[in-house]
C-alpha cells in the first residue's frame, strides 16, 4: 500500500462504514472501465477476485470481520478509497459534451436503445457474442459522452451457456444458475404484464447503473408466473422457435411497457437488431388506442425510430411461420385495430404473398425511418439483400446507410498500456468528444518501450494460457503428464496468433489447417517458430459450428501442432481482453462478405497487434497497407473447396514472406523496428476512427437528432 502521510491516517474508518462505502462504489459499473477501483476491489482478496471473475460483491461478501478491520485500520487503502470515490463523484456530477454541446429543443432528446444482450462486465454474463459487447460499449459511451440514452433488455437465469470442451474436442453445453442478490441489480419495485396469446406474462423491472446511463432489464421468473412463462428468461437464445418468438415479444412489447412504467418517455427508440422489432408493434397499438388513423400512427413510429441490422448471413434473420405469430401477437393486434393480413404484411418482404414466414427484420425495415448497417461493405450487403422487401429498384435506392462499429477504449486497453499509453498519448478519459485523435500520437513512443510493452502483454498471455489449459485437463481428468507439459507450452518470445470469435462456419477458424504439412513447417521453424491460440463458442443448436471447435481441437493435439496450438473454453469478456493485448497478430479469415463488422481486431489494434485479415467488414476501411495484412481473395467464380484452398495459399504466403520474417527481424538493440513501426501505424490508425465514441457521435448526428427533430416538429 502507499506510504503513509497525515492526510492519509485520517481517511481510516471503521469497518462497517468501510463496507459500505465498498458497496456503494460497486453498485455503480463505472467500475468496469476504472482501473483504479477494479484494482482496490482486487487488493480486498486478489485470489478470491479472479476465482469469482472480478465480481466486487462477491469479493465484500467473502471477506472476513478482521479482515475488513485490517482494511479499515490501512490508510493507504482507506485513500485509495477515497480517490475512487471522488473520481466517480467527478465523473458522474461533472458536465458532460452532450450538455456543453447540445442546443435548444436538441437537448430533449431521449434515446431508448433495445437490444436482447448486453456485454458489461464478464461478472454478469448476459451475452452471447459480439452483438452484447457492442452494446455494452455502447453504453459506456453514451455515459462518457453524457448522451441521454437508456438500454432495455432481458435479465438471464441461466445465460447463454458456459463451454467445456470433452477429451474427443466435442462440447459440453453447461448452464449456471445465477444469483441475482451477488449482481449490482436495484429492484425497481415495478412489475408490467404482456400477453403471449391467452397467457400473461409478468415482467419484473430491474436496473443496472452504467456510468451516467441506466439499463433496464426485464425479469419474467417471478412467483406471479406459472412455471413455463418463467422459464421464458431463463436462456440467452435458448430453446426452439417459439421460445425465441415469446422472448421477443416479451423484449419488444414488454420493453415499451416497462418505459411507460417508468414514467420514461423516449424521443427516439433505437432497435439493435430484429429482436426487439415489436416494439414498434406496441407503440402502434398505443397510437391506434388515441384515436390515430394506422397510416399516420405507422408514420409516427417510423419518424422516431432507428434500426440497426447486424448479419448480412440469411440464418441470423428470426422468421417465424405466420399462425405462430398469430398465436402469440392475437391480443396486441385486436388491442392496435388491425386486421391479421395487415400485421402479416408488415414482416413479409412480398406484403402479398400469404405463404411466406414473418421476418423481425422486415418488421424492423417497415416500422423503422432510419435504418443502418455496421460497416461501409456491410452497407453494401444490405442494400442488396433488402432490396425486395424495401420495394426499391435498384439497391441503391435502398434506403439503408452505416454506422461502423466502435469499440470502448478504456473498457479494452490493459492496464499494462496505460502508464506508457499516459507518458506519450496522453489521453483524456473519457475522450472530450467522439473525434478525439488522442491516438495521432503513437509516433512519440520510443520503439524499445513499446516493444517491451508487446513483450509483457504477451508473457501475460502465455502465462493464462498456461495456467487455462492445465485447468482443462484436470476439470476433464486428463493425465497427470498433460497436466505438467501444459505448465510448459507455448513460449513468451514467440510469435503469437489469435483467432477468437464466435464459432460460425462462415468465419472459417479450419482455414488455417487447410494445407497441415506447410502449416507445420512454418509453426516448428527452429529458428523462427510460430504460435496460435483460439477461443470461441457455437450456438448450442448449431451443429456444424460445434464440429468446427471439435475438429480445431483435434488439429491442435495432433502430431506437429501440439505444444503450438492451444484452444481455450469458454470465451468470455475477461479472456477476450487477454487475447486482444496479448497476440501479436489477430486472425480473421471469413467467406467475404459475410462478416459484417467485427471488432475484436480494433481491439487488439488499441495495443499495436496487427491485423492478418480477409478485406470484409471493418478491415476495408482501416487496411492501409502499413497497419497489418489483408489476405488475397481467391478468383471469382471459384467453388467452395477451391476458394478455401487459395485463400489459404494466400494466408500461408503471408506468414512465410512477410510476417514471420518482419517480426524476427531485430536491430543490435533487439527491437524489431519495421514491425514496431506497424504498430504504431495499428494504434494511429484506430485509435479515436474505431471508438465506440465516434460511432455514438455519428449515430447522435446523423439518426439520433434527425429522428429527434422531426417529432419535435
Amino acid at each position: 500500500m502507499p506510504g503513509t502521510s497525515r492526510t492519509a491516517e485520517m481517511q481510516a474508518a471503521a469497518p462497517e462504514e468501510l463496507l459500505r462505502r465498498l458497496k456503494t462504489l460497486a453498485l455503480n459499473l463505472q467500475w468496469t472501465w476504472n482501473p483504479q477501483t477494479q484494482r482496490l476491489f482486487a487488493a480486498l482478496d486478489p485470489a478470491l477476485w479472479e476465482a469469482v471473475n472480478h465480481n466486487p460483491q462477491r469479493v465484500l461478501a467473502g471477506l472476513s470481520a478482521g479482515e475488513l478491520a485490517s482494511f479499515a485500520a490501512d490508510p493507504g487503502f482507506c485513500e485509495l478509497l477515497s480517490r475512487c470515490e471522488r473520481e466517480l463523484a467527478a465523473y458522474l456530477g461533472g458536465k458532460s459534451w452532450f450538455e456543453r454541446t447540445a442546443r435548444g429543443t436538441d437537448r430533449r432528446l431521449r434515446v431508448a436503445y433495445f437490444c436482447s444482450e448486453f456485454a458489461i462486465h464478464e461478472s454478469m454474463p448476459q451475452y452471447a457474442g459480439g452483438l452484447g459487447v457492442l452494446a455494452g460499449d455502447h453504453l459506456k459511451s453514451a455515459s462518457d459522452l453524457g448522451v441521454p440514452l437508456v438500454g432495455v433488455g432481458l435479465l438471464y437465469r441461466h445465460g447463454y451457456y458456459e463451454q467445456r470442451l470433452r477429451p474427443d474436442g466435442s462440447t459440453a453445453v453447461v448452464y449456471p444458475h445465477y444469483d441475482y442478490a451477488a449482481w449490482p441489480l436495484e429492484d425497481t419495485g415495478r412489475v408490467v404484464a404482456v400477453a403471449l396469446g391467452r397467457r400473461s406474462v409478468h415482467l419484473k423491472i430491474w436496473k443496472l447503473q452504467v456510468g451516467r446511463t441506466a439499463l433496464y432489464l426485464l425479469d419474467a421468473d417471478v412467483p406471479a408466473n406459472q412455471a413455463r412463462e418463467r422459464a421464458l428468461t431463463h436462456y440467452l437464445y435458448g430453446g426452439d422457435a417459439e421460445y425465441r418468438l415469446a422472448q421477443q415479444v416479451l423484449l419488444g412489447v414488454g420493453g415499451r411497457r416497462a418505459l411507460a412504467e417508468l414514467g420514461i418517455r423516449p424521443t427516439v427508440y433505437h432497435l439493435n437488431e430484429g429482436h426487439a422489432a415489436f416494439c414498434g408493434l406496441e407503440r402502434l397499438r398505443e397510437l391506434r388506442a388515441r384515436g390515430h388513423p394506422f397510416d399516420k400512427a405507422v408514420g409516427l413510429v417510423r419518424a422516431s425510430t432507428v434500426f440497426t441490422t447486424h448479419t448480412p448471413v440469411p440464418a441470423g434473420h428470426n422468421r417465424y411461420p405466420p399462425k405462430l405469430v398469430l398465436k402469440y401477437l392475437g391480443p396486441l393486434v385486436t388491442d392496435a385495430g388491425l386486421d391479421r393480413d395487415t400485421l402479416l404484411a408488415l414482416g413479409r418482404e412480398d406484403p402479398h404473398d400469404r405463404k411466406e414466414p414473418f421476418c423481425m427484420t422486415v418488421l424492423a425495415l417497415r416500422l423503422s425511418g432510419r435504418v443502418n448497417a455496421v460497416s461501409r461493405l456491410h452497407g453494401q450487403v444490405s442494400r442488396a439483400m433488402w432490396q425486395k422487401a424495401c420495394q426499391a429498384r435498384s439497391p441503391g435506392q435502398v434506403p439503408i446507410g452505416h454506422v461502423t462499429n466502435g469499440v470502448h477504449p478504456q473498457t479494452w486497453l490493459a492496464a499494462e498500456a496505460r502508464p506508457l499509453y499516459r507518458r506519450y498519448l496522453r489521453p483524456r478519459w473519457p475522450l472530450v468528444s467522439p473525434a478525439e485523435t488522442w491516438a495521432d500520437r503513437a509516433g512519440r513512443i520510443p520503439p524499445a518501450e513499446f516493444w517491451a510493452l508487446r513483450n509483457a502483454l504477451r508473457a501475460r498471455l502465455v502465462a493464462f494460457i498456461r495456467q487455462q489449459l492445465a485447468r482443462q485437463i484436470q476439470r476433464r481428468l486428463g493425465p497427470v503428464q498433460e497436466s505438467l507439459a501444459a505448465y510448459q507450452t507455448f513460449d513468451a518470445a514467440t510469435l503469437t496468433i489469435g483467432f477468437a470469435r464466435r464459432f460460425a462456419t462462415y468465419k472459417r477458424a479450419l482455414l488455417i489447417f487447410e494445407d497441415p504439412q506447410r502449416l507445420a513447417r512454418i509453426l516448428n521453424d527452429p529458428q523462427r517458430p510460430v504460435q496460435l491460440v483460439f477461443a470461441g463458442k457455437a450456438h448450442p443448436n448449431d451443429a456444424p459450428g460445434q464440429e468446427f471447435v471439435r475438429r480445431v481441437y483435434q488439429q491442435a493435439r495432433r502430431h506437429g501442432f501440439a505444444g503450438r496450438v492451444a484452444v481455450l473454453e469458454d470465451y468470455d469478456l475477461h479472456v477476450a481482453r487477454l487475447l486482444v493485448s496479448g497476440c501479436d497478430v489477430w486472425l480473421n479469415n471469413p467467406i467475404r462478405p459475410l462478416e459484417a463488422c467485427g471488432t475484436s481486431g480494433m481491439k487488439a489494434a488499441l495495443h499495436g497487434g496487427l491485423n492478418c485479415s480477409i478485406l470484409d467488414g471493418w478491415w476495408p476501411e482501416a487496411y492501409n497497407g502499413r497497419n497489418g495484412w489483408a489476405i488475397r481473395a481467391a478468383d471469382a467464380g471459384n467453388d467452395e473447396r477451391q476458394r478455401d484452398r487459395q485463400e489459404a495459399a494466400a494466408l500461408y504466403d503471408l506468414l512465410e514472406q512477410q510476417i514471420v520474417p518482419l517480426f524476427h527481424e531485430r536491430g543490435p538493440d533487439g527491437v524489431p523496428r519495421r514491425w514496431v513501426r506497424m504498430m504504431v501505424s495499428a494504434v494511429r490508425s484506430v485509435g479515436g476512427r474505431f471508438s465506440s465514441h465516434r460511432m455514438l457521435g455519428q449515430y447522435l448526428r446523423e439518426y439520433y437528432l434527425p429522428a429527434h427533430r422531426v417529432r419535435r416538429r
